[in-house]
């Protein structure tokens, strides 16, 4: 009886040993998932940053296409919309 209490008292210490390892690594991935994602959005941000930069490049030298004048054109509008919203709204 003394044998089997102390098989059972052994394997609840390597369960609880076990744990404790799986719980720190859960931590450690939840610490690197959120890294990745606050990289993805820094390198998505930097991305939009030269796309712009691209864009405006492509103005200035006059070699847009018809294409990226109508989109550069929908961007702007939007730009725009979005101005007169923020105007509105402070006027209130």
């Amino acid at each position: 009886m003394e044998q089997h209490v102390k098989r059972i008292q052994d394997k609840v210490q390597q369960l609880l040993k076990k744990h404790s390892l799986l719980q720190k690594e859960a931590e450690k991935a939840t610490k690197e998932n959120a890294a990745l994602k606050e990289k993805l959005s820094e390198q998505t941000r930097h991305t939009e940053e030269l796309e712009q930069k691209l864009a405006a490049y492509k103005m200035a030298t006059g070699s847009l296409g018809e294409a990226d004048k109508k989109e550069l054109e929908k961007k702007m509008n939007q730009y725009i919309r979005e101005i007169d919203r923020c105007i509105a709204m402070l006027a209130e």
